[in-house]
């Protein structure tokens, strides 16, 4: 069986973040970069709730590109951040060895969410899998290119070398598989609420309006109606 017949697991996955970096995202022409970076951290907080073995790896940080975006570090805290000069990551040994660590745990699915989707996602993909038995799923929508065929057609070329597209909140609800599982079941569900738009929204009126239970948040009063005289 085609190990891309199964799916993402707490187990067999492992996630790289390329170059979420704000001069590579002034660039970005092919998703609106505020849902650019909402998705990178939700993704990212996906990753923790499952405990996703995470590398977080940066391009000419002070010459050129600026710090990760902090809303994405401060979901890794403690996560070394791995710098470069190549634009093609798997050039860099320090990320070659963080790959291959939890490669050797059984973590060959390799989940990629990076800037610019037709430079630095599309040669490190078909580099790691032309060297490896990795396999690369591309979170299409935490990545972004410098145009909307910029984009889609490093998206094309990397699905023809067998790249798997997916979205952040496919991989999310993948690595959930069962609303069974308690253990992290409040986490996903709280992590929708505040990152998948209408979804999130849908759940917030099905807890209150459906089975009558409280509203996440305090506040003041519901005063009136009051029609003016």
């Amino acid at each position: 069986m085609s190990s891309k017949l199964q799916v993402l697991t707490p187990q067999n996955s492992q996630i790289i973040f390329i170059d979420q970096q704000p001069q590579m995202a002034f660039g970005v022409q092919s998703i609106d970069r505020q849902v650019l970076k909402n998705n990178v951290v939700g993704l990212a907080k996906a990753a923790r709730i499952f405990n996703i073995p995470t590398t977080v790896t940066t391009v000419e940080t002070d010459s050129f590109s600026g710090n990760t975006f902090p809303e994405l570090l401060a979901v890794v805290p403690d996560n070394d951040i791995l710098e470069r000069t190549s634009m093609n990551s798997w050039d860099d040994q320090n990320v070659r060895d963080a790959l291959a660590k939890h490669a050797a745990d059984g973590r060959k699915k390799i989940v990629v969410a990076g800037l610019w989707t037709e430079v630095c996602n599309t040669t490190f993909a078909l580099s790691c899998m032309n060297d490896t038995d990795y396999e690369i799923y591309m979170v299409a929508d935490a990545s972004g290119g410098t145009s909307v065929d910029a984009h889609k057609y490093a998206m094309d070329r990397m699905v023809q070398a067998g790249v798997v597209p997916v979205t952040w909140q496919q991989v999310l609800l993948e690595w959930q598989r069962d609303w069974a599982r308690k253990e992290t079941y409040d986490a996903v569900t709280s992590l929708v609420k505040e990152h998948s738009g209408a979804y999130g929204m849908g759940i917030d009126y099905a807890v209150t309006h459906v089975h009558g239970g409280a509203e996440r948040v305090k506040h003041g009063k519901r005063i009136g109606p009051n029609p003016a005289k």
